[in-house]
């Protein structure tokens, strides 16, 4: 899926609980795309009950045309680091979409095909803070689509690090890149007739 061309719509759907900073990725990877590629971008989210431990979703719609519907239809893709964030968007995924699970969080995944990585886990081996999990997401997420430019992403991630904290989140995003890259090391060896289901580095 990496280098798809984006000549439409392209939908994705970031879950999880509050605290997560899923709201906050939503925002990052749209000024990737809109302030640092030049698309067109609409950002929605919204918040569970409560502000921490309660779900929460962002949505990012990126067209090289003009956006008439805000929200997403069907998602291309759906990183989901609860189990209730898989339970309730996975359904939502299009047929050939890409379900992206925390497998530490996530316990019952139902596509077969869905990437399963330790994505807090690998936020806090490398920035020491499960806090960064957001920005380890953010580097799988783009690692696997190429939705927006690696470059791009890491603009907009220093451009919202709170001053003091650039160092950790390069680390955490670098992180979600080497597990893009060994998925798709992975990927590759399949395609070549090595028997393989459910993508996963945890």
């Amino acid at each position: 899926m990496k280098g798809k061309e984006q000549s439409k719509r392209f939908e994705i759907r970031l879950a999880g609980e509050g605290g997560q900073g899923m709201i906050l990725a939503g925002v990052i990877l749209a000024e990737a795309a809109a302030i640092y590629e030049g698309k067109y971008v609409v950002q929605t989210q919204s918040y569970g009950p409560e502000a921490r431990g309660g779900a929460s979703k962002a949505e990012v719609v990126i067209s090289d045309e003009p956006i008439d519907y805000p929200e997403v239809l069907s998602a291309d893709v759906l990183v989901a680091m609860s189990q209730e964030a898989c339970d309730r968007y996975a359904s939502n995924l299009k047929k050939e979409g890409l379900l992206i699970v925390d497998v530490d969080k996530v316990k019952r995944v139902p596509l077969t095909t869905a990437v399963k990585i330790p994505i807090t886990r690998a936020a806090i081996e490398a920035s020491g803070k499960a806090i960064t999990a957001n920005v380890v997401a953010l580097g799988v997420l783009v690692g696997l689509i190429g939705v927006v430019s690696r470059e791009a992403i890491e603009k907009a991630i220093l451009a919202r690090a709170p001053k003091g904290s650039e160092e950790m989140n390069c680390k955490a995003l670098a992180r979600g890149f080497a597990e893009a890259e060994a998925l798709l090391a992975v990927k590759q060896k399949a395609q070549k007739g090595l028997a393989i289901g459910t993508w996963d580095t945890g």
